[in-house]
């Protein structure tokens, strides 16, 4: 599980273009949006983009999507357990 965090972390810094943010940067339990990593909406398609992209996952609503990114440990455990690829 650590080592799919530690993609996810990679992914998001490169989908988002957080320059000045390292892997290490970012607290696996901190939320992603609002208070937290400081992301919005628009952030949020390109995590689902990338999502689908890398892992065969469709979001089925947008409160499924929501509980998904709220942090990262949420991400990594939405992930394990829905991936295609």
């Amino acid at each position: 599980m650590e080592k799919l965090k530690l993609k996810l972390k990679e992914q998001l810094i490169e989908a988002l273009n957080l320059e000045d943010i390292l892997p290490e940067d970012i607290d696996s339990t901190q939320p992603l949006f609002g208070e937290g990593l400081g992301l919005d909406s628009i952030d949020a398609l390109e995590l689902i983009v990338v999502l689908e992209k890398k892992y065969g996952i469709k979001f089925a609503d947008r409160s499924e999507s929501r509980a998904a990114f709220a942090s990262i440990d949420k991400m990594a455990e939405y992930v394990a357990a829905n991936r295609k690829k």
